[in-house]
């Protein structure tokens, strides 16, 4: 439950060598033709669907594509998908001419053991590659028969982080040709309801994108479709080829009636904490720059103009100062500045005189810039209430100094004890990320790579913007020790504007129903605790515009036309429509202190005769008679427990003899009741699979 969405998802596929030697006798060779517009090398790509659904800021995303050969030979085509660093896939398939090949998800050193093995035997394998600034890509090669059709249909999950004040939803569209059927759909369901919502594509003019896109958000739930003609997708009124080769972006933020929002699912919690209106901690920033002779050109001038616009950005209640490190080290001023126009237009000045030149002492920089916000705490040269940042820049490892990456790292953690964070950024791909990205973990920071293109200095810019709020520091999220099994991650250094604090949970047996949240920081003025009363007994009846909220204390009947609700204190719930249908939900409680068991709701269909005939489902598909027999009883693994074979819907299975309980003469303990367990979740006996049943959402 613990949520989010993609910063970034690209979707290619692209059409490669032909092969000869592929298996043949089941396909239809297809004789000399026009082909139809889309086809590329022989391979059409007929739809392309990218459909999402987000419940409380976690994304099930599934990304299906469909092609078909229609050369006159077997072709082998390759699928790219490119998805979120912070992803994880769940599932992918490949179906060819209607037989699914499902795959076999690996951790990534296991998968890549695998995956060349795979390749030198001539079979399909996929693998996920880092690519590009958010991106790790997915690629699989298969063999597909003149004539013969291929799905491919991977899924990925993620949760959504908020940055500058929204959950950025952001894909990279690459199909490589005109798709006939290509389409994005999203929907996003949101508890707390949504304030705003928008979309946008970098690749096509407003007025394009206004007919091929529909986006909508009302209450809890939001809709965005992007679903262009090939018209539509033509680069120029005559092309054949696509213009859709950029960014699509989806963008929207939650109603925030209170710093914080707790939510609870079946024994599990996630609890959202972002407050607004605080007023910002002065901060105590060191840059630590990396003036090399491999910083030379482009990456100097890039560094210099981000830092110019930094400048601009600092509040006169901040102190900064700059360190710059080659084979020496050297300051700008020996202790912190404060941020007065003076101080400033001095710092632009020394900026603008950057010069780079000389090795890469890393481990000397960064202990000089912590050795500084050290003492300026130390001798009280900063606010009492300020919070200190040290961000370094460097495009390559270290080899002036102290050179091994696991001293650098140590020196580091020694001297800074935890008290501020580490931000790196990694300058282009010539240096050790791994290393700048540990450094920085282990000194509750983050790392970021800085791309080396035009537009570096704002990726600077960007990074900077993100940690030049602070709200809160020293954040602790404290539940009741007798509430909460499991949780995650629960303190943070600092609570930045326009970001958010997710910590997930698992509640125990003995609290379950009623629990507190407290969330404690130190706020520019004072120390803040935010308090959220949390009660998962809660029955909320009625429609989105108009919500009435009750507990399983109350007794109560809600009618509505042809609808009525009643709620029999601490025993069920009653829901009747139609002629006469009742359905039956029962508060299970058990013995809180039961080391296994909780509290559960069952849910009964009391009148099941009276239902359609057409009524379907996990339940509805048995509320009219069938046929079946039960034969052959012998002794199961269990002596207590023997086993049977059923026929039944044309399937012969294997049961066991157990016993339920039967709840609906007697609500509060059940009567026992005699039988036949199907296993295998029930494969046989319901129609389809057990998972054709399952759904991310109600929503």
């Amino acid at each position: 439950m613990v949520t989010m969405w993609w910063p970034c998802l690209v979707l290619a596929l692209l059409s490669g060598l032909e092969t000869s030697g592929f298996p043949r006798s089941p396909v239809r060779l297809l004789g000399k033709r026009s082909l139809p517009e889309g086809v590329v090398d022989g391979i059409e790509v007929y739809s392309t669907k990218i459909s999402c659904k987000v419940t409380s800021r976690f994304a099930h995303n599934v990304v299906t594509t469909r092609a078909v050969n229609r050369a006159d030979k077997a072709k082998e085509v390759s699928f790219d998908v490119e998805l979120p660093k912070t992803a994880f896939i769940t599932n992918f398939t490949l179906t060819i001419d209607g037989v699914t090949y499902p795959g076999n998800i690996k951790e990534k050193e296991v998968a890549q053991k695998q995956y060349e093995k795979a390749v030198s035997q001539g079979k399909t394998a996929g693998l996920v590659k880092a690519s590009g600034r958010k991106l790790e890509k997915f690629t699989v090669s298969v063999n597909v028969a003149a004539g013969s059709k291929v799905t491919f249909e991977l899924t990925y999950e993620e949760l959504l982080k908020r940055h500058k004040g929204k959950y950025e939803m952001y894909l990279k569209v690459q199909p490589k040709q005109l798709v006939r059927h290509f389409e994005i759909d999203a929907h996003i369901f949101e508890p707390q309801g949504i304030s705003m919502l928008d979309a946008e594509a970098s690749f096509i003019t407003n007025d394009l994108l206004g007919s091929a896109l529909t986006k909508s958000f009302s209450g809890k739930k939001g809709h965005v479709s992007f679903k262009p003609s090939l018209d539509q997708q033509r680069s120029c009124p005559t092309c054949t080829d696509s213009l859709l080769n950029g960014d699509f972006t989806i963008v929207y933020d939650v109603n925030r009636e209170s710093p914080g929002n707790v939510q609870v699912v079946n024994g599990y919690f996630v609890h959202f904490f972002a407050p607004q209106g605080l007023p910002v901690v002065p901060k105590n920033i060191v840059f630590v720059i990396d003036i090399s002779g491999s910083m030379a050109g482009r990456k100097i001038q890039q560094t210099r103009d981000a830092l110019l616009k930094i400048l601009d950005d600092m509040k006169q209640g901040d102190y900064m100062n700059f360190i710059m490190f080659s084979t020496d080290v050297t300051t700008w001023k020996d202790s912190l500045v404060q941020a007065t126009p003076a101080n400033l237009e001095e710092a632009r000045t020394f900026v603008r005189s950057i010069r780079s030149g000389g090795g890469t002492n890393i481990n000397d920089g960064l202990l000089r810039g912590i050795r500084m916000l050290t003492d300026a705490r130390e001798q009280h040269l900063v606010p009492e209430r300020s919070t200190s940042i040290i961000i370094m820049l460097t495009d390559g490892d270290a080899n002036t100094g102290e050179s091994r990456p696991e001293k650098i790292q140590e020196n580091v953690r020694n001297a800074i004890e935890g008290k501020f964070p580490l931000y790196n950024l990694g300058f282009g791909n010539n240096l050790n990320y791994n290393f700048l990205e540990t450094m920085a973990l282990e000194n509750h920071g983050l790392a970021r790579r800085i791309y080396e293109d035009s537009d570096a200095n704002l990726q600077l810019q960007g990074f900077y913007e993100e940690v030049a709020n602070p709200l809160l520091t020293n954040v602790e999220v404290e539940y009741p020790e007798n509430a909460i099994l499991d949780l995650t991650k629960n303190n943070y250094p600092h609570f930045y504007d326009g970001s958010e604090i997710v910590v997930a949970g698992r509640l125990v047996d003995s609290d379950m129903n009623n629990f507190k949240a407290d969330v404690k920081g130190h706020g520019a003025l004072n120390d803040l605790t935010f308090t959220e009363e949390v009660n998962t007994e809660k029955i909320i009846l009625g429609t989105e515009d108009e919500l009435s909220t009750f507990s399983w204390l109350d007794t109560v009947t809600v009618t509505q036309t042809g609808l009525s609700v009643t709620i029999n204190r601490k025993k069920n719930m009653v829901v009747s429509f139609g002629d006469g249908v009742n359905f039956v939900i029962i508060l299970h409680q058990v013995w809180k202190k039961h080391p296994l068991h909780q509290d559960f709701l069952g849910f009964y269909v009391v009148d099941s005769h009276r239902m359609s005939a057409q009524t379907h489902g996990l339940l509805g598909q048995f509320f009219h008679p069938f046929d079946f027999e039960v034969f052959d009883i012998r002794p199961g693994s269990d002596p207590t427990k023997p086993d049977a074979t059923m026929v039944v819907k044309n399937h012969r299975l294997t049961v066991t003899r157990g016993s339920q309980k039967d709840y609906r003469k007697d609500a509060s303990i059940g009567t026992k009741v005699t039988c036949w367990f199907v296993h295998n979740n029930g494969e046989g006996l319901i129609d389809g699979v057990h998972t054709d049943y399952i759904i991310p959402s109600l929503f």
